[in-house]
């Protein structure tokens, strides 16, 4: 089916729903890599203008991948729940605009609203709004998941600690995590991309965290972001896991290169449910995405790359995560040019990830070669602050040595919640405070002071 507008002497004619709703993306890098992009800012308006008229109802008629070829497509089919569906379902995008930004729409609305939404209509919408309509829409999004704490709760801020090493060098990571620590990070999870595969030096990192988080009863949870299989095989030999990760995307070829698919994933749920390593709760999934995947893969079947990262979304939310997001910068500026289209994308994803019904984080970042820098990120992390994004990244120093890009670091966390007025996760916070690493109104105390400081780093000088 194809689609017109006119804008002056002018008509424009998109050939089907994907070239409609890649014309109507705001402009970056990568649309254009792929040859998708609007040709002008006449033809970006003209899109729009004519997704705004598009009836919700569409995007259940005219699956962007046919659901025959991709169980991604039959998974968001499947799924939809129309009677969650029904309050909406004779909306037009531009009509769901006005109504997600309207008084009446509050965070209880938008949890029961969520199920009957699919990607491709929140991606739509998110099409025609402005930055400040993406954050104060996700700002009425609450998105509590809990583990061994509780993530996601309004006026709350959580940090993965990220204590990667390039030779995974267990001092070398100890100590990461004691400064991360030590600055109040690690409520999300602490979490360490390794450098190798190997199932030993894997086993050792699961060892060291869970030696960590016993040792000195964090209320957090642990995590090597290793492929999946390795992790079910780890489980499988008795390895104190406790979430389980995965990058995922948005069509069932770009999962496929990932070395996945949906059932893999469910398997690697159910092994780790098995283990009942939550005290809280049993969102044991993390799930990492990012803008531009599907391109590399050549796996986004002509769909523009915000539509296909909402896609991914839809993957996620089929295995209740405790934590997803979005590496936004990462990939580079293939896909991201600049520090303007970044911001552009992690509000955009924000957005529709909360609106889906996710626990929504976002890896502030970018890449040494991106023409962005830091003063881009600050922005960035302020916005999604205000957003209520429900955590970002602490690497030491911003500078992650093993993955080598810029990122967030444990001061940054510090400014925004001293800005925003945003505290920790309830029960780490509980815990810093009884170590006497912060005090009652959550600000840090000086080291001299700190109980935890000896004994975190005997910890540390110790780990082999």
């Amino acid at each position: 089916m194809s689609y017109t507008s006119r804008i002056g002497i002018r008509n424009h004619l998109f050939r089907d729903l994907r070239e409609l709703l890649a014309k109507a993306s705001p402009l970056r890098s990568g649309d254009q890599l792929a040859g998708v992009a609007a040709a002008s800012r006449e033809e970006r308006a003209a899109a729009k203008l004519a997704l705004a008229e598009l009836p919700l109802t569409a995007f259940l008629e005219q699956p962007l991948i046919p659901y025959e070829a991709d169980e991604v497509t039959r998974l968001i089919v499947d799924s939809h729940d129309a009677e969650a569906f029904a309050p909406i379902s004779l909306l037009s995008v531009g009509g769901l605009r006005d109504w997600l930004l309207s008084d009446r729409v509050d965070g209880v609305v938008l949890a029961r609203l969520a199920p009957g939404l699919t990607p491709e209509m929140v991606a739509a919408v998110s099409k025609l709004m402005r930055n400040q309509d993406l954050i104060l829409a996700a700002r009425k999004c609450s998105v509590v998941t809990r583990f061994r704490n509780t993530i996601g709760l309004p006026g709350r801020l959580a940090v993965r600690l990220q204590p990667n090493h390039p030779t995974d060098d267990p001092k070398g990571i100890a100590a990461s995590i004691l400064d991360g620590l030590l600055y109040g990070a690690g409520d999300a999870v602490i979490g360490i991309n390794p450098a190798t595969d190997d199932p030993a030096r894997l086993l050792t990192l699961w060892r060291l965290l869970d030696e960590l988080i016993a040792r000195f009863d964090i209320p957090t949870q642990s995590c090597v972001l290793t492929h999946v299989t390795r992790q079910i095989e780890a489980i499988g030999r008795g390895a104190p896991v406790d979430l389980v990760f995965q990058s995922i995307g948005g069509s069932e070829a770009l999962n496929r290169s990932f070395g996945i698919d949906l059932a893999l994933l469910r398997e690697a749920q159910q092994a780790a449910l098995s283990l009942k390593r939550g005290t809280l709760g049993d969102n044991l999934m993390y799930f990492e995405t990012g803008q531009g995947s599907a391109l590399s893969a050549n796996a986004h079947h002509g769909i523009d790359q915000q539509t296909l990262e909402a896609r991914a979304y839809a993957v996620a939310r089929a295995y209740s995560p405790l934590l997803v997001n979005t590496v936004v910068g990462f990939i580079g500026p293939e896909y991201l040019y600049d520090g303007k289209q970044i911001i552009r994308a992690a509000l955009e994803d924000h957005f529709c990830g909360k609106l889906l019904g996710l626990p929504m984080g976002v890896d502030v970042c970018y890449t040494n070669h991106a023409e962005a820098d830091q003063d881009d990120m600050d922005n960035l992390l302020l916005l999604l602050g205000a957003a209520g994004v429900n955590y970002i990244m602490g690497v030491p120093g911003a500078d992650d040595i093993m993955l080598n890009y810029q990122s967030t670091s444990f001061h940054d966390a510090l400014y925004l919640r001293e800005a925003l007025g945003l505290k920790h996760a309830p029960e780490f916070e509980r815990w810093l405070q009884h170590m006497r690493i912060v005090d009652q109104a959550g600000r840090l105390r000086d080291s001299r002071g700190n109980d935890a400081l000896p004994a975190l780093t005997a910890f540390a000088e110790a780990a082999s």
